[in-house]
């Protein structure tokens, strides 16, 4: 019978790319101790396939995708946070579970998880905890579904616009691909947050630029 639920997502603050919230049900949080989840982040990209094979032949799992476009949508109308949890409820609901642990993305945590629990609806009982991805095998698993779905996702894209990197304002490939793609387009691609500051700042730039040029 199964329990418990861990929920977490990949991509939440990308520019380029979808968000992808990934839910992963066992009977008891043990079921993980042999499995040797940890946290997607401190894990190579070689070891989250391995173990996403494994997850995923074990438990039961479940995805929800959230396009640029979508984000650029709904962002329209509610925060970042309450994207997040409204589509960690949708993953949960789509999930046999009594518990579900969230990795919380307000940075009150109670807040949080009383967020998802109101997304949710009755029936489930929420915990929600900073780093849930470090502290609860569940949620470990969960990143690591999160992380290699969403690395799919982006591999699709690349082959769709070229590789752009890993679609974070952090990563140099992807804001030179930005930049390349709006000065040469005049818009940004549609895998890009619009709504983004990163894609804002460069459409500014370029506009600006664009004024002394005459």
């Amino acid at each position: 019978m199964y329990v418990i639920c861990g929920i977490d997502e990949a991509g939440k603050g990308s520019v380029l790319g979808p968000m992808v919230v990934a839910g992963v049900s066992a009977p008891d949080m043990d079921d993980f101790a042999l499995t040797g989840v940890a946290d997607s982040k401190v894990l190579s990209r070689k070891r989250r396939e391995i173990l996403y094979y494994e997850i995923t032949e074990k438990f039961v799992t479940a995805c929800t995708v959230i396009s640029a476009k979508e984000i650029d949508s709904l962002r329209a109308e509610i925060t970042m946070n309450d994207i997040v949890a409204r589509a960690h409820a949708d993953v949960i609901r789509k999930l046999p579970c009594d518990t579900a642990f969230v990795d919380a993305c307000d940075v009150n945590a109670k807040r949080y998880g009383k967020t998802v629990s109101g997304y949710a609806g009755e029936g489930y009982s929420i915990v929600s905890e900073h780093k849930a991805d470090v502290r609860f095998p569940v949620v470990s698993a969960a990143s690591i579904v999160a992380k290699v779905t969403r690395d799919r996702c982006v591999e699709k894209l690349h082959e769709e616009f070229g590789n752009f990197g890993s679609g974070y304002p952090s990563d140099p490939y992807t804001i030179r691909f930005l930049e390349t793609y709006i000065e040469e387009c005049g818009v940004p691609p549609t895998c890009a947050r619009s709504s983004w500051e990163t894609t804002r700042r460069i459409l500014d730039r370029l506009s600006q630029a664009s004024l002394f040029d005459f």
